[in-house]
């Protein structure tokens, strides 16, 4: 997701820096070591977001890019069938495409958010209100703790949210920047150079 697709499925625009040095490597594992689990509760997704020098407010923010985009069933089965606070008929609705059975089904897809899963605005947090995240962490932001006023103002105000997401993804696209001769400057951000 970069500004322009945002922008492109409904949601914010800002400016990317230019300039910046980028690796000449990628690590599939190392992208995953600084990726919340999909199990994570509260206090664990906050220390992850803080170790990156996100605050929490950061976290509940970029948390709404899962307005968009679709999860695979072995990261929401043991939310749909286990956890106790998540809407009934939403979990079964869920149930239905991901069988209970570890090994089956995993790899099927739900979308993150059921209401318009193409679209980047707010609806992710309505789902929270109703019990509707698809993810144990998702929900996690709604269910009776510190970020739940934070959840209730972005439905309140989608400017806000917007504001706060655009402030999050300045942030994060500054974390840990490469400098001197390491890594290059790209001619396109897609591939080295």
């Amino acid at each position: 997701m970069d500004a322009d697709g945002d922008m492109q499925l409904g949601g914010p625009s800002w400016d990317v820096k230019v300039g910046r040095r980028d690796s000449t490597t990628a690590s599939f594992r190392g992208a995953n070591n600084n990726i919340p689990p999909p199990t994570s509760g509260l206090a664990n997704l906050t220390s992850l977001f803080a170790a990156q020098g996100l605050s929490q407010k950061d976290m509940v923010a970029l948390s709404g890019a899962h307005t968009i985009g679709q999860a695979r069933c072995t990261n929401f089965r043991a939310h749909v069938y286990n956890d106790t606070n998540i809407d009934g008929t939403f979990a079964r609705t869920r149930q239905s495409g991901c069988p209970r059975t570890s090994g089956s089904g995993d790899n099927n897809l739900a979308p993150l958010d059921l209401q318009t899963p193409t679209v980047f605005e707010n609806n992710y947090y309505k789902n929270l209100v109703c019990k509707e995240g698809l993810l144990h962490s998702d929900q996690e932001l709604f269910n009776g703790g510190a970020t739940d006023a934070q959840v209730q103002s972005y439905i309140s105000s989608q400017s806000t949210f917007f504001s706060d997401f655009v402030t999050g993804m300045i942030k994060m696209g500054d974390i840990t920047p490469l400098t001197g001769s390491n890594g290059q400057i790209r001619k396109n951000c897609r591939r080295i150079n």
